[in-house]
Protein backbone atom coordinates (compact mmCIF):
# COMPACT_ATOMS: atom_id res chain seq x y z
CA UNK A 1 0.00 0.00 0.00
CA UNK A 2 1.49 3.52 -0.72
CA UNK A 3 2.07 6.15 1.44
CA UNK A 4 -0.69 8.32 -0.50
CA UNK A 5 -2.98 4.62 0.34
CA UNK A 6 -2.09 4.66 3.84
CA UNK A 7 -3.04 8.68 4.27
CA UNK A 8 -6.09 8.26 2.95
CA UNK A 9 -7.26 4.83 5.18
CA UNK A 10 -6.78 7.03 8.06
CA UNK A 11 -8.74 9.70 7.33
CA UNK A 12 -6.58 12.54 6.13
CA UNK A 13 -8.05 13.07 2.60
CA UNK A 14 -11.65 13.57 4.19
CA UNK A 15 -11.34 14.91 7.72
CA UNK A 16 -12.16 18.16 8.80
CA UNK A 17 -9.74 19.32 11.89
CA UNK A 18 -8.99 22.73 13.91
CA UNK A 19 -5.56 24.48 12.45
CA UNK A 20 -4.70 24.43 16.16
CA UNK A 21 -3.73 28.12 17.06
CA UNK A 22 -5.40 27.94 20.26
CA UNK A 23 -6.43 25.05 22.25
CA UNK A 24 -9.02 24.93 23.20
CA UNK A 25 -10.03 26.56 19.94
CA UNK A 26 -12.48 29.69 19.90
CA UNK A 27 -15.55 27.91 19.08
CA UNK A 28 -15.22 26.71 22.45
CA UNK A 29 -14.71 30.09 24.47
CA UNK A 30 -18.20 31.39 26.29
CA UNK A 31 -19.50 34.05 27.36
CA UNK A 32 -18.00 33.25 31.15
CA UNK A 33 -14.91 35.19 30.46
CA UNK A 34 -15.66 39.15 30.10
CA UNK A 35 -14.32 42.40 30.98
CA UNK A 36 -13.50 41.74 34.73
CA UNK A 37 -11.81 38.69 34.33
CA UNK A 38 -9.27 40.55 31.74
CA UNK A 39 -8.62 43.46 34.06
CA UNK A 40 -7.60 40.97 36.79
CA UNK A 41 -5.39 39.04 33.96
CA UNK A 42 -3.56 42.46 33.24
CA UNK A 43 -3.05 43.65 36.80
CA UNK A 44 -1.13 39.91 37.40
CA UNK A 45 1.33 40.30 34.54
CA UNK A 46 4.49 40.91 36.26
CA UNK A 47 6.13 44.62 36.47
CA UNK A 48 8.76 45.16 34.05
CA UNK A 49 8.31 41.91 32.11
CA UNK A 50 7.61 41.64 28.19
CA UNK A 51 4.36 41.08 26.26
CA UNK A 52 3.17 41.02 22.78
CA UNK A 53 0.78 43.16 21.55
CA UNK A 54 -1.51 42.94 18.49
CA UNK A 55 -3.89 45.42 16.80
CA UNK A 56 -6.74 44.51 14.58
CA UNK A 57 -7.36 46.58 12.05
CA UNK A 58 -10.44 45.34 10.21
CA UNK A 59 -11.17 47.52 7.19
CA UNK A 60 -10.09 46.96 3.66
CA UNK A 61 -10.54 48.82 0.37
CA UNK A 62 -11.71 45.26 -1.63
CA UNK A 63 -12.96 42.40 0.04
CA UNK A 64 -11.19 39.27 -1.56
CA UNK A 65 -13.33 36.43 -1.61
CA UNK A 66 -11.12 33.70 -0.77
CA UNK A 67 -10.75 35.78 2.82
CA UNK A 68 -12.42 33.90 6.13
CA UNK A 69 -10.86 37.54 8.12
CA UNK A 70 -12.96 39.57 10.13
CA UNK A 71 -13.08 42.37 7.96
CA UNK A 72 -15.10 45.31 6.55
CA UNK A 73 -15.10 47.10 3.19
CA UNK A 74 -14.83 51.04 2.84
CA UNK A 75 -14.46 53.64 0.69
CA UNK A 76 -13.02 56.00 2.42
CA UNK A 77 -10.96 56.82 5.67
CA UNK A 78 -13.61 58.44 7.84
CA UNK A 79 -14.67 55.02 9.33
CA UNK A 80 -11.03 54.25 9.85
CA UNK A 81 -10.06 57.34 11.18
CA UNK A 82 -12.88 56.64 13.81
CA UNK A 83 -11.87 53.31 14.52
CA UNK A 84 -8.46 54.07 15.44
CA UNK A 85 -9.15 56.94 17.70
CA UNK A 86 -11.08 53.67 20.23
CA UNK A 87 -8.06 51.52 19.57
CA UNK A 88 -6.25 54.26 20.93
CA UNK A 89 -9.06 54.61 23.81
CA UNK A 90 -8.27 51.31 24.38
CA UNK A 91 -4.70 51.43 24.41
CA UNK A 92 -5.24 54.20 27.01
CA UNK A 93 -7.34 51.51 29.08
CA UNK A 94 -4.49 48.60 28.87
CA UNK A 95 -2.03 50.90 29.90
CA UNK A 96 -3.92 52.40 33.21
CA UNK A 97 -4.30 48.77 34.29
CA UNK A 98 -0.82 47.67 33.16
CA UNK A 99 1.91 47.41 35.98
CA UNK A 100 5.23 49.64 35.67
CA UNK A 101 7.91 48.58 33.34
CA UNK A 102 6.23 46.98 30.94
CA UNK A 103 7.78 46.63 27.10
CA UNK A 104 6.75 45.13 24.35
CA UNK A 105 8.80 42.21 22.69
CA UNK A 106 6.27 41.71 19.60
CA UNK A 107 4.32 44.23 18.09
CA UNK A 108 1.63 43.00 15.26
CA UNK A 109 -0.48 45.21 13.00
CA UNK A 110 -3.06 42.47 11.38
CA UNK A 111 -5.99 42.84 9.29
CA UNK A 112 -8.24 43.52 7.40
CA UNK A 113 -5.43 46.14 5.30
CA UNK A 114 -2.82 48.04 7.95
CA UNK A 115 -1.60 50.07 4.93
CA UNK A 116 -4.69 51.28 4.76
CA UNK A 117 -4.30 53.65 6.79
CA UNK A 118 -2.58 57.26 5.65
CA UNK A 119 0.55 58.32 6.44
CA UNK A 120 -0.59 60.44 9.58
CA UNK A 121 -2.99 57.39 11.10
CA UNK A 122 0.01 55.08 10.94
CA UNK A 123 2.18 57.93 12.98
CA UNK A 124 -0.09 59.08 15.78
CA UNK A 125 -0.95 54.53 16.35
CA UNK A 126 2.52 53.98 16.48
CA UNK A 127 3.11 56.99 18.69
CA UNK A 128 0.07 56.45 20.88
CA UNK A 129 1.01 52.93 21.72
CA UNK A 130 5.02 53.15 21.79
CA UNK A 131 5.10 56.35 23.53
CA UNK A 132 3.56 54.32 26.52
CA UNK A 133 4.84 50.60 25.38
CA UNK A 134 8.31 50.72 24.32
CA UNK A 135 9.95 48.28 22.44
CA UNK A 136 11.81 46.00 23.77
CA UNK A 137 15.75 45.31 23.02
CA UNK A 138 15.92 43.55 19.86
CA UNK A 139 11.79 43.73 19.90
CA UNK A 140 10.07 42.68 16.09
CA UNK A 141 7.61 45.03 15.27
CA UNK A 142 5.84 43.71 12.23
CA UNK A 143 2.86 44.24 9.76
CA UNK A 144 1.03 42.91 7.36
CA UNK A 145 1.50 44.90 3.58
CA UNK A 146 -1.01 44.90 0.92
CA UNK A 147 0.75 45.74 -2.49
CA UNK A 148 -1.91 46.98 -3.95
CA UNK A 149 -2.76 49.29 -1.09
CA UNK A 150 0.58 50.85 -0.19
CA UNK A 151 2.54 53.46 -1.41
CA UNK A 152 6.23 54.59 -0.69
CA UNK A 153 4.90 57.60 1.86
CA UNK A 154 2.98 55.06 4.17
CA UNK A 155 5.88 52.90 3.55
CA UNK A 156 8.05 55.78 4.80
CA UNK A 157 5.55 56.33 7.83
CA UNK A 158 5.48 52.34 8.76
CA UNK A 159 9.43 52.50 8.81
CA UNK A 160 10.01 55.97 10.75
CA UNK A 161 6.87 54.30 13.07
CA UNK A 162 10.35 51.63 14.20
CA UNK A 163 8.68 48.54 12.06
CA UNK A 164 11.71 46.05 11.28
CA UNK A 165 9.49 43.07 9.51
CA UNK A 166 6.88 43.05 7.41
CA UNK A 167 4.42 40.20 5.70
CA UNK A 168 3.30 40.54 2.38
CA UNK A 169 0.45 38.42 0.91
CA UNK A 170 0.79 37.20 -2.39
CA UNK A 171 -1.87 33.73 -2.72
CA UNK A 172 -0.66 33.02 -6.10
CA UNK A 173 0.39 35.27 -9.64
CA UNK A 174 -2.16 33.70 -11.62
CA UNK A 175 -4.31 36.16 -13.23
CA UNK A 176 -6.91 33.68 -13.91
CA UNK A 177 -6.74 32.54 -10.31
CA UNK A 178 -6.52 35.89 -8.35
CA UNK A 179 -9.66 36.67 -10.70
CA UNK A 180 -11.87 34.07 -9.21
CA UNK A 181 -10.07 34.86 -5.81
CA UNK A 182 -11.15 38.97 -5.86
CA UNK A 183 -7.05 39.33 -5.33
CA UNK A 184 -5.87 40.95 -8.34
CA UNK A 185 -2.07 41.71 -7.51
CA UNK A 186 0.27 42.06 -10.35
CA UNK A 187 3.94 39.73 -9.91
CA UNK A 188 5.28 43.98 -10.64
CA UNK A 189 3.30 44.99 -7.56
CA UNK A 190 4.61 42.14 -5.42
CA UNK A 191 8.58 42.85 -6.22
CA UNK A 192 8.30 46.86 -6.62
CA UNK A 193 6.79 46.50 -2.49
CA UNK A 194 9.34 44.00 -1.55
CA UNK A 195 12.18 45.94 -3.50
CA UNK A 196 11.05 49.25 -1.53
CA UNK A 197 11.22 47.42 1.69
CA UNK A 198 14.35 46.59 1.40
CA UNK A 199 15.89 50.08 0.47
CA UNK A 200 14.50 51.38 3.44
CA UNK A 201 15.99 48.67 5.43
CA UNK A 202 13.19 46.08 6.10
CA UNK A 203 15.55 42.66 6.75
CA UNK A 204 13.11 40.87 6.83
CA UNK A 205 10.22 39.71 4.99
CA UNK A 206 8.03 37.14 5.11
CA UNK A 207 5.17 35.92 2.24
CA UNK A 208 2.11 33.87 2.31
CA UNK A 209 0.72 31.78 -0.33
CA UNK A 210 -2.15 29.23 -0.61
CA UNK A 211 -2.62 26.33 -1.95
CA UNK A 212 -6.03 24.69 -2.95
CA UNK A 213 -7.07 27.51 -4.63
CA UNK A 214 -10.16 27.21 -7.66
CA UNK A 215 -8.23 26.00 -10.29
CA UNK A 216 -4.59 25.60 -9.17
CA UNK A 217 -2.86 23.33 -10.59
CA UNK A 218 1.24 21.68 -10.46
CA UNK A 219 2.59 23.35 -12.85
CA UNK A 220 0.70 26.44 -12.13
CA UNK A 221 1.91 26.48 -8.53
CA UNK A 222 5.13 25.29 -9.42
CA UNK A 223 5.96 28.91 -12.02
CA UNK A 224 4.28 30.69 -8.95
CA UNK A 225 6.22 29.52 -6.35
CA UNK A 226 9.39 30.29 -8.64
CA UNK A 227 8.33 33.80 -9.16
CA UNK A 228 8.34 34.11 -5.05
CA UNK A 229 11.78 32.83 -5.13
CA UNK A 230 13.14 35.19 -6.90
CA UNK A 231 12.46 37.98 -4.63
CA UNK A 232 14.42 35.60 -1.79
CA UNK A 233 12.15 36.33 0.94
CA UNK A 234 13.32 35.47 4.13
CA UNK A 235 10.22 33.02 5.38
CA UNK A 236 7.30 32.06 3.75
CA UNK A 237 3.63 30.70 4.81
CA UNK A 238 2.25 27.83 2.53
CA UNK A 239 -1.26 27.71 4.00
CA UNK A 240 -3.97 25.73 3.21
CA UNK A 241 -7.23 27.24 1.48
CA UNK A 242 -9.67 27.08 3.68
CA UNK A 243 -13.44 26.98 1.78
CA UNK A 244 -15.55 27.69 4.57
CA UNK A 245 -18.41 29.56 3.07
CA UNK A 246 -21.07 29.29 6.34
CA UNK A 247 -18.59 31.45 8.13
CA UNK A 248 -17.46 33.62 5.35
CA UNK A 249 -20.15 34.59 3.25
CA UNK A 250 -17.87 36.19 0.40
CA UNK A 251 -16.17 32.40 -0.23
CA UNK A 252 -19.70 31.54 -1.63
CA UNK A 253 -18.98 33.76 -4.97
CA UNK A 254 -16.13 31.19 -5.37
CA UNK A 255 -17.57 28.14 -7.29
CA UNK A 256 -17.17 24.91 -5.30
CA UNK A 257 -16.46 22.79 -8.60
CA UNK A 258 -13.56 24.43 -9.57
CA UNK A 259 -11.50 23.83 -6.04
CA UNK A 260 -9.06 21.06 -5.92
CA UNK A 261 -9.69 17.58 -4.40
CA UNK A 262 -8.02 16.70 -0.92
CA UNK A 263 -5.46 14.27 -2.92
CA UNK A 264 -4.84 17.54 -5.55
CA UNK A 265 -4.01 19.80 -2.60
CA UNK A 266 -1.11 17.01 -1.06
CA UNK A 267 0.22 16.94 -4.33
CA UNK A 268 -0.18 20.87 -4.49
CA UNK A 269 1.47 20.86 -0.96
CA UNK A 270 4.21 18.50 -2.15
CA UNK A 271 5.21 20.45 -5.20
CA UNK A 272 5.46 23.84 -3.53
CA UNK A 273 7.25 22.53 -0.77
CA UNK A 274 9.92 20.83 -3.05
CA UNK A 275 10.19 24.06 -4.46
CA UNK A 276 11.19 25.57 -1.62
CA UNK A 277 13.16 23.14 0.12
CA UNK A 278 14.90 22.71 -2.93
CA UNK A 279 16.13 26.42 -3.30
CA UNK A 280 17.62 25.92 0.66
CA UNK A 281 14.96 26.58 2.46
CA UNK A 282 14.36 24.92 6.16
CA UNK A 283 10.79 22.73 6.55
CA UNK A 284 8.66 24.79 9.04
CA UNK A 285 6.31 22.78 10.94
CA UNK A 286 3.11 22.07 8.86
CA UNK A 287 3.18 24.76 6.54
CA UNK A 288 6.05 27.57 6.93
CA UNK A 289 9.28 27.90 5.06
CA UNK A 290 12.52 30.04 6.31
CA UNK A 291 15.79 30.76 5.52
CA UNK A 292 18.22 28.89 7.67
CA UNK A 293 19.54 31.91 9.32
CA UNK A 294 16.33 33.45 9.97
CA UNK A 295 15.07 33.28 13.19
CA UNK A 296 11.74 31.10 12.60
CA UNK A 297 14.10 28.40 11.73
CA UNK A 298 16.57 28.86 14.59
CA UNK A 299 13.22 28.88 17.00
CA UNK A 300 12.37 25.66 15.30
CA UNK A 301 16.18 24.18 15.54
CA UNK A 302 16.38 25.10 18.99
CA UNK A 303 12.66 23.50 19.95
CA UNK A 304 11.80 27.04 20.83
CA UNK A 305 8.85 27.94 18.02
CA UNK A 306 5.33 28.24 19.27
CA UNK A 307 1.97 28.60 17.81
CA UNK A 308 -0.49 31.64 17.90
CA UNK A 309 -3.12 32.72 15.96
CA UNK A 310 -0.84 34.68 13.46
CA UNK A 311 0.61 30.87 13.14
CA UNK A 312 4.21 29.71 13.49
CA UNK A 313 6.35 32.18 15.71
CA UNK A 314 9.53 32.68 17.60
CA UNK A 315 7.38 34.43 19.61
CA UNK A 316 7.55 32.52 23.32
CA UNK A 317 6.30 34.85 25.48
CA UNK A 318 3.44 33.66 27.60
CA UNK A 319 1.13 37.12 27.21
CA UNK A 320 0.22 37.90 23.89
CA UNK A 321 -2.44 40.80 24.56
CA UNK A 322 -4.76 41.54 21.19
CA UNK A 323 -6.85 44.93 20.52
CA UNK A 324 -9.67 45.67 18.43
CA UNK A 325 -12.73 44.41 17.14
CA UNK A 326 -12.80 40.84 17.24
CA UNK A 327 -8.91 40.59 18.44
CA UNK A 328 -7.93 37.45 20.65
CA UNK A 329 -5.51 37.65 23.87
CA UNK A 330 -3.67 34.76 25.27
CA UNK A 331 -2.90 35.32 29.02
CA UNK A 332 -1.63 32.52 31.10
CA UNK A 333 -4.35 31.87 32.66
CA UNK A 334 -6.71 32.06 29.41
CA UNK A 335 -8.09 33.22 26.52
CA UNK A 336 -10.06 36.76 26.42
CA UNK A 337 -11.75 37.64 22.76
CA UNK A 338 -13.44 41.19 22.04
CA UNK A 339 -16.58 41.74 20.83
CA UNK A 340 -16.65 40.92 16.91
CA UNK A 341 -18.70 43.59 15.71
CA UNK A 342 -17.21 46.73 15.18
CA UNK A 343 -19.88 48.85 16.30
CA UNK A 344 -20.73 46.92 19.24
CA UNK A 345 -16.53 46.73 20.07
CA UNK A 346 -16.61 50.36 19.92
CA UNK A 347 -19.53 51.33 22.03
CA UNK A 348 -17.65 49.05 24.61
CA UNK A 349 -14.78 50.91 24.44
CA UNK A 350 -15.81 54.51 24.57
CA UNK A 351 -18.18 53.80 27.56
CA UNK A 352 -15.11 52.99 29.19
CA UNK A 353 -14.93 49.15 29.62
CA UNK A 354 -13.01 46.46 27.89
CA UNK A 355 -15.20 44.68 24.74
CA UNK A 356 -14.44 41.32 26.06
CA UNK A 357 -17.15 38.69 24.81
CA UNK A 358 -15.84 35.47 25.57
CA UNK A 359 -12.88 33.44 26.28
CA UNK A 360 -12.25 30.75 28.52
CA UNK A 361 -10.09 29.87 31.46
CA UNK A 362 -7.49 26.98 31.78
CA UNK A 363 -8.69 24.22 34.02
CA UNK A 364 -8.19 20.79 34.50
CA UNK A 365 -5.55 19.60 31.84
CA UNK A 366 -6.14 21.98 29.30
CA UNK A 367 -2.64 23.42 29.80
CA UNK A 368 -1.01 19.95 29.22
CA UNK A 369 -2.99 19.00 26.20
CA UNK A 370 -2.44 22.58 24.74
CA UNK A 371 0.95 21.64 25.21
CA UNK A 372 1.06 18.28 23.42
CA UNK A 373 -1.10 20.08 20.68
CA UNK A 374 1.21 22.66 19.98
CA UNK A 375 4.62 20.60 20.57
CA UNK A 376 3.46 17.89 17.44
CA UNK A 377 2.44 20.88 15.54
CA UNK A 378 5.39 23.06 15.94
CA UNK A 379 8.33 20.08 16.61
CA UNK A 380 6.39 16.40 15.39
CA UNK A 381 7.25 15.05 18.51
CA UNK A 382 5.82 15.50 22.40
CA UNK A 383 7.67 14.24 25.58
CA UNK A 384 4.15 14.03 27.88
CA UNK A 385 6.02 13.47 30.92
CA UNK A 386 8.16 16.58 30.57
CA UNK A 387 5.33 18.52 29.45
CA UNK A 388 3.32 17.73 32.37
CA UNK A 389 6.06 18.42 34.49
CA UNK A 390 6.46 22.09 32.76
CA UNK A 391 2.29 22.34 32.89
CA UNK A 392 1.95 20.97 36.85
CA UNK A 393 -0.43 17.97 35.19
CA UNK A 394 -0.29 14.30 36.11
CA UNK A 395 0.83 13.17 32.94
CA UNK A 396 -0.83 9.68 33.57
CA UNK A 397 -3.95 9.94 31.46
CA UNK A 398 -2.93 11.80 28.30
CA UNK A 399 -0.21 8.58 28.45
CA UNK A 400 -3.04 6.24 27.72
CA UNK A 401 -4.31 8.66 25.53
CA UNK A 402 -0.76 8.57 23.67
CA UNK A 403 -0.66 5.21 23.26
CA UNK A 404 -4.23 4.83 21.83
CA UNK A 405 -2.97 7.63 19.67
CA UNK A 406 0.24 5.62 18.98
CA UNK A 407 -1.86 2.37 17.99
CA UNK A 408 -4.47 4.35 15.64
CA UNK A 409 -1.69 5.95 13.63
CA UNK A 410 1.30 3.12 14.55
CA UNK A 411 2.56 3.29 10.87
CA UNK A 412 3.46 6.87 10.81
CA UNK A 413 4.55 7.11 14.75
CA UNK A 414 6.77 6.20 17.46
CA UNK A 415 6.00 6.12 20.92
CA UNK A 416 8.18 4.87 23.57
CA UNK A 417 8.95 5.98 27.55
CA UNK A 418 6.03 8.52 26.70
CA UNK A 419 7.63 10.45 24.44
CA UNK A 420 5.11 10.66 20.81
CA UNK A 421 6.74 11.09 17.62
CA UNK A 422 5.30 11.75 14.07
CA UNK A 423 7.53 10.43 11.34
CA UNK A 424 8.20 12.73 8.02
CA UNK A 425 6.41 10.69 5.72
CA UNK A 426 2.89 10.88 8.58
CA UNK A 427 3.59 14.70 8.80
CA UNK A 428 0.56 15.25 6.71
CA UNK A 429 -1.56 13.36 9.72
CA UNK A 430 -0.45 16.40 11.70
CA UNK A 431 -3.77 17.66 12.79
CA UNK A 432 -5.47 14.37 12.56
CA UNK A 433 -3.45 13.04 15.38
CA UNK A 434 -2.75 16.33 17.27
CA UNK A 435 -6.86 16.08 17.44
CA UNK A 436 -6.12 12.93 19.11
CA UNK A 437 -5.32 14.75 22.24
CA UNK A 438 -8.79 17.39 22.25
CA UNK A 439 -11.05 17.16 24.57
CA UNK A 440 -13.72 19.30 23.29
CA UNK A 441 -16.67 18.15 21.32
CA UNK A 442 -15.44 18.34 17.87
CA UNK A 443 -19.03 18.32 16.23
CA UNK A 444 -19.47 22.29 17.79
CA UNK A 445 -18.00 23.92 15.05
CA UNK A 446 -17.27 23.10 11.47
CA UNK A 447 -13.86 23.24 10.20
CA UNK A 448 -11.64 22.83 7.28
CA UNK A 449 -10.00 19.71 5.44
CA UNK A 450 -7.09 18.23 6.89
CA UNK A 451 -4.87 18.80 4.30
Amino acid sequence: MSTHEQLHKLGLFDARVPRYTSYPTAPHFSSKIGATDVTNWIAQIPAHSEISLYLHIPFCRRLCWFCACRTQGTSTLSPVAGYIETLKAEIDLLVAQLPEGVTLSHLHWGGGTPTLLSPDLISDLAQSVLSRLPMAPNGQFSVEIDPSEVDMERLDALVAAGMNRASIGVQDFDPAIQAIIGREQSYSQTSNTANALRDRGIKSINMDMLYGLPQQTVQGISESVQKLLSMSPDRVALYGYAHVPWMAKRQALIPTDTLPTPQERLALFETARDLFVWDGYAEIGIDHFARPDDGLAIAAKNGTMRRNFQGYTEDNNGTLIALGASAISRYPQGFAQNNPSTSGYQASIRSGNFATAKGHCFEGEDLLRSRIIEELMCQFKADIPALGVETGTPPGKLLALGQQVAQEFQQFVDFRNGRLGIRPDGRPLSRVIARGFDAYDQSKARHSQAI
